[in-house]
């Protein structure tokens, strides 16, 4: 039994973190799988221009071109204003451009395009909206018969 009262208590433990929910990175196509993820983050507005090598995803806004050698997902609640143009593209928030030269596109449910889309293989779900000239499952190499 103690009989003096410490003058330096110990401080509490501090709290533990909140958890943090990992993200679901965009599909990737076999000898993608290295590449790294840029994110445009949700409450970011970023006006100009993407371009390179590598995957990015778009949680907030974008006003500009998006010309990756891989892939673009679009999150729920964003909106990318201006063309895109990568290996896969899935829109889960508005694409107001064209998509031009994707081997596949996904909209997906509540997702929306207005523009044109040209791509190789196109899914669309049900609950998604778009407007414009979709043209796919064509392959540039594809000889017509005479």
């Amino acid at each position: 039994m103690a009989l003096w009262k410490e003058s330096n208590p110990t401080p509490p433990a501090p709290a533990a973190p909140e958890a943090i929910t990992p993200r679901t990175p965009a599909p990737r196509t076999e000898g993608q799988r290295d590449r790294a993820e840029s994110v445009v983050a949700a409450g970011l507005t970023i006006e100009g221009k993407i371009s390179g090598q590598g995957h990015v995803r778009i949680a907030g806004r974008f006003k500009g071109d998006v010309q990756v050698d891989g892939n673009v997902h679009i999150d729920t609640g964003a909106r990318v204003e201006g063309q895109v143009r990568a290996t896969e593209i899935i829109v889960s928030g508005e694409l107001i451009g064209n998509i031009d030269g994707a081997k596949r596109v996904e909209l997906r449910a509540g997702g929306m395009i207005t523009g044109d889309v040209k791509a190789g293989a196109l899914t669309v779900a049900a609950g998604s909206r778009m407007r414009g000239q979709v043209d796919f499952g064509w392959e540039d190499s594809v000889s017509t018969v005479a």
